[in-house]
């Protein structure tokens, strides 16, 4: 017997806020990022995801765009500890999830995603919740996307005992 379990993506404000300060500060001294490191871009935001199950099967995405815009999510490694290191191109995970929402689309028309994509993403996350109690992503906000305009969560199925 299974149940479904579904996880809403948080905005982590004060990682996101420590990303933007690295730019920043990099910026101010006129340096450059080291080899590798992957710095925040302005259109992007770090979410996180709290996995308070272990055993998790993926079952779908809800991503809701209530106007048209693109949200690209990319997911980090669980070798990146933001308290300690600064998040490095290597440490991100492929494939990315992509939905989007077109100008002419209704405005109860689900988000758009590449579908294999998503599918693939989602069972990566799962079999990384096994190990890791939280994981970081990158959202990238673009076409009139924002932050407080998207909501999204992804589901899982999970095995009663």
């Amino acid at each position: 017997m299974s149940k479904t379990t579904e996880l809403p993506f948080r905005l982590d404000s004060q990682l996101t806020e420590v990303m933007r300060l690295r730019v920043q500060s990099l910026q101010q001294r006129s340096q450059n990022r080291q080899e590798g490191e992957r710095l925040l871009r302005p259109n992007e935001a770090v979410y996180r995801l709290d996995f308070a199950e272990r055993s998790l099967r993926f079952s779908h995405w809800t991503v809701r765009l209530p106007q048209p815009g693109r949200l690209t999510i990319t997911a980090t490694s669980q070798l990146w500890t933001p308290d300690l290191t600064n998040l490095m191109t290597r440490q991100l995970l492929e494939p990315a999830g992509v939905f989007w929402r077109g100008r002419a689309d209704a405005a109860d028309t689900p988000a758009h995603c590449y579908e294999a994509d998503a599918a693939e993403f989602g069972e990566r996350i799962a079999e990384l919740a096994k190990i890791r109690k939280v994981m970081y992503f990158l959202f990238a906000f673009a076409d009139g996307c924002s932050p407080e305009s998207v909501d999204c969560s992804i589901t899982f199925m999970r095995s009663l005992s």
